[in-house]
């Protein structure tokens, strides 16, 4: 199963991303959490980042691309994947496209995540993330000392996730990436799934529209 999850900020696409892997035995990757992990370890990527995620930008095409299809060329041969933040533009999904056909293989789908503006800029305010193992998630879903549920890491609140960041951040997302969401449509690979449920519903949603 080969499968990227599209969707505004904090549509849930992390979560979703994780449960699916873990249930489909694939490969996952968040491009958002491999770009903060650079920008914190100060990689070359990572100073490249730094000021494009600071400002609520998306990294251009010429750089996140390549390191994409380095990821893609290390897990060809395994079980299938599932990306979080990967294809952000129609020039991302041409990409993929390109080198899908490229190796004889297809996309399986393409899952839109869609969530009201208000209830997204709601979820930002209280989102928080674990460095240690990259689980996001809310603040009432912490352990009773405020510890990540998953590895009891220093879950906190992501560097990015004032209000004015989101905004700008969902004004990219429009203009964008509801273009490459277009493509998979026209294409006929697109899943919209409304992601205003909780997590085990819209995951259900999600792999009921699988079940081809």
């Amino acid at each position: 199963m080969r499968l990227v999850l599209l969707g505004p900020p904090a549509s849930g696409k992390g979560t979703q991303g994780r449960r699916l892997a873990d249930r489909f035995g694939s490969n996952y990757l968040s491009t958002g959490a491999l770009l903060r992990e650079a920008v914190e370890n100060r990689t070359r990527l990572g100073l490249a980042a730094e000021p494009v995620l600071a400002r609520g930008g998306y990294l251009p095409d010429d750089l996140i691309s390549p390191i994409l299809g380095e990821w893609l060329d290390r897990h060809k041969n395994g079980p299938g994947w599932v990306i979080d933040g990967f294809p952000r533009t129609l020039t991302q999904a041409k990409f993929l496209e390109k080198w899908l056909g490229d190796r004889g293989a297809e996309l399986d789908a393409a899952i839109s995540l869609e969530a009201p503006f208000d209830e997204l800029v709601s979820r930002t305010g209280d989102r928080v993330e674990c460095p240690d193992c990259r689980w996001t998630g809310q603040r009432g879903e912490l352990s009773d000392h405020g510890k990540c549920p998953e590895c009891s890491g220093p879950a906190e609140a992501r560097a990015d996730d004032d209000e004015g960041n989101f905004r700008c951040r969902h004004s990219q997302f429009i203009e964008n990436t509801i273009p490459a969401i277009d493509f998979y449509r026209e294409t006929g690979r697109l899943i919209s799934v409304p992601a205003t449920g909780t997590r085990d519903q819209t995951t259900s949603a999600i792999v009921s529209s699988l079940e081809f």
